[in-house]
């Protein structure tokens, strides 16, 4: 396994849409898909697509640490996965902000709405068809990381500026704000891509 580079936000991998995975058994994806693992836990994230590799596959890993786990039944903790050709298709109107921070755009975060609940399905890495409900920070990070699939970086989807900012200003001078989700403390602050 591989500890690979991480594109940084203003490189074209990360605005195009992915390519489908023909094979998810072929041998380069099961190396790719092993060296994300790698190194989404290199980084300390807690998701990362294959463009955000520099790979235009629509693969994307992810996991669920216990803390992020919120009261709602379709949350919790999560071991490592790999969703590969994803779909996702939001459940109800609800709609929550929430922190993100992503590791090709380092120390900043925002807060952006999406859907609290959602249903994606795909491959798992063994070609094996999977199909789940998801809620609370679980369902925030599957959206987070299909957007790189789809070329979308979370800025594009941040409605409120005033509340996009550095790590350490943010936690220096929390946003004097309350929105549908949480607010900017070490211990609040959701970032899909970071623990």
């Amino acid at each position: 396994m591989s500890i690979l580079k991480i594109a940084r936000m203003g490189h074209p991998v990360l605005r195009a849409v992915a390519d489908r995975v023909e094979d998810p058994h072929d041998p380069e994806i099961q190396r790719l898909i092993a060296d994300m693992k790698e190194t989404m836990k290199d980084a300390g994230g807690v998701g990362l697509a294959a463009p955000q590799v520099f790979v235009s596959k629509a693969i994307m890993v992810y996991f669920v640490p216990s803390l992020r786990k919120s009261d709602d039944p379709d949350d919790g903790e999560v071991p490592v996965s790999v969703l590969i050709n994803p779909e996702i298709e939001p459940i109800g109107d609800e709609v929550v902000d929430g922190w993100e921070g992503c590791l090709s755009i380092p120390g900043l975060q925002g807060v952006v709405p999406r859907w609290n609940k959602i249903r994606y399905r795909g491959l798992n890495e063994k070609g094996d068809e999977v199909e789940r409900i998801a809620g609370g920070f679980h369902a925030r990070v599957v959206q987070h990381e299909y957007d790189h699939l789809i070329g979308v970086m979370y800025p594009e989807r941040i409605e409120d500026m005033t509340l996009l900012g550095f790590n350490e200003e943010l936690r220096e001078y929390p946003p004097e704000t309350t929105f549908r989700q949480t607010a900017a403390s070490d211990d609040a602050v959701a970032h899909p891509d970071e623990p």
